[in-house]
């Protein structure tokens, strides 16, 4: 396993339980770059995309804001979700994550 449903990732994201980091790439992309988008719930805009996809990184207050922005090759997360393949969350594959870690 290496997908998720995008209404099951959005409610973890969401919730902000066991999901601070997120590792993936895209399945169409074919350098299989590595992208970061997390959760951290003691900042103001706890929503955050990695410097290697924006320079210096960027955050949003809410995870419709990030997955709603365009920012990746002029597309959202959303819009793209198709092509996604999980590489880590919280640092582990995804089926340990989704076995052994909390979900809402």
């Amino acid at each position: 396993m290496d997908t998720l449903d995008y209404d099951y990732f959005f409610r973890q994201l969401k919730g902000g339980v066991s999901i601070n980091e997120t590792c993936f790439y895209f399945m169409d992309d074919p350098q299989e770059s590595d992208h970061y988008i997390g959760y951290l719930p003691e900042y103001e805009e706890p929503y955050w995309v990695g410097y290697c996809d924006i320079p210096d990184g960027c955050e949003y207050r809410s995870a419709e804001e990030l997955l709603e922005a365009k920012i990746f090759d002029g597309k959202s997360l959303r819009e793209r979700w198709s092509n996604v393949c999980i590489v880590s969350i919280e640092g582990i594959c995804l089926q340990d994550w989704t076995r052994f870690f909390e979900h809402v």
